[in-house]
């Protein structure tokens, strides 16, 4: 049960992710590897700066998982534009 909601709370974090830097999303696939990595990368640093608690459920993975992403994504396209 916990892999298909990591799976769910991926997928919608990496689509959304994807609208909100790209204006698209990266397919079903790309979106739950986005929306997964978003997520650890998300965990992380709100382990550092608690900003949310653990007390927040759905809400409050997908909104760790949708910051991470976007992180991600810009990352990924700052690194590209780089060389």
């Amino acid at each position: 049960m916990n892999l298909l909601y990591t799976l769910i709370v991926g997928a919608v974090a990496g689509w959304l992710a994807g609208y909100l830097i790209k204006g698209r999303g990266f397919g079903l696939a790309g979106n739950i590897i986005v929306g997964i990595i978003g997520g650890l990368i998300g965990g992380f640093i709100f382990s550092i700066v608690p900003i949310l608690g653990r007390g927040y459920g759905f809400l409050g993975s997908l909104i760790t998982s949708v910051m991470g992403a976007v992180i991600l994504i810009y990352a990924v396209g700052w690194w590209k534009s780089r060389k």
